[in-house]
């Protein structure tokens, strides 16, 4: 039986680029601790809905080809192949998390890696989920959300230039621009995040924008900037006003 050592383990990751690489490894029986695997009977699978894998993704909250500056192919792609795969991707490891948790032989770093894997399908399903339920409006600021964006960052224009300026700054790689709100500073702040695990603490997310080239290739190509106009002008403020006054009333903030 192969011996898989922490630095193989991490290379062969490396060069997958995702947590597929180990997960398959699992499922051959290859990933073991330092010693190997004795041939004893597997454990049973944790139980649990932590260990399910029974997400299932949204529909999408508008009609797609109503959009303004953004194909239906091109939502249609980003949703069924994109947010759809960071669906099945966390059913998958939440499965082999509870195949493998009472496994002895399993050296706990490999365990680790798994729960990095999935917190970032986590992060993936979640923010995609946000994104397209903030599309699909008129992209005109209203309501308390407005007046709240006037207050922190002196009007509506200085937060829309600094939003647009965050995109462009990730242009031509990836991540994601959220507009928050944070419990505990009790204010909102515009954060930029390289990846899906990266996020402002304390902050709740109220509008969402995806800068992953996927999210805008297929119609704009390189020209990103272009895209950052067409989400902005499909923006559904009624959400985000939705957004702002849960996370408001929840931290006890009567602003």
């Amino acid at each position: 039986m192969e011996q898989v050592t922490r630095r193989k383990a991490f290379g062969v990751m490396a060069s997958a680029g995702t947590g597929v690489a180990l997960a398959n490894m699992l499922t051959s029986g290859s990933a073991l601790g330092e010693v190997g695997r004795s041939e004893t009977p597997s454990p049973a699978p944790a139980g649990g809905g932590a260990f399910g894998g029974k997400h299932q993704p949204k529909p999408l909250p508008f009609n797609p080809s109503q959009l303004t500056g953004l194909s239906s192919h091109l939502i249609q792609s980003h949703w069924e192949n994109n947010y759809g795969g960071a669906v099945k991707a966390l059913n998958a490891i939440e499965v082999k998390l509870g195949s493998v948790l009472r496994d002895k032989d399993l050296a706990p770093y490999m365990y680790a890696d798994l729960k990095r894997e999935q917190l970032l399908r986590i992060g993936s399903v979640v923010l995609h989920e946000l994104y397209f339920e903030n599309l699909g409006g008129d992209g005109k600021p209203a309501g308390d959300i407005a007046a709240a964006l006037t207050s922190w960052f002196s009007d509506v224009g200085t937060w829309d230039t600094e939003f647009r300026k965050i995109a462009n700054g990730l242009a031509g790689g990836s991540g994601w621009v959220v507009l928050g709100y944070n419990a505990h500073l009790k204010q909102l702040t515009n954060s930029w995040a390289w990846d899906h695990a990266h996020n402002a603490a304390g902050a709740t997310p109220l509008l969402v924008m995806d800068m992953y080239e996927h999210a805008y290739h297929m119609d704009y190509g390189a020209a990103a900037a272009k895209y950052i106009d067409a989400f902005m002008a499909n923006v559904n403020w009624d959400i985000v006003n939705e957004r702002y006054a849960v996370a408001v009333k929840g931290c006890g903030d009567v602003r």
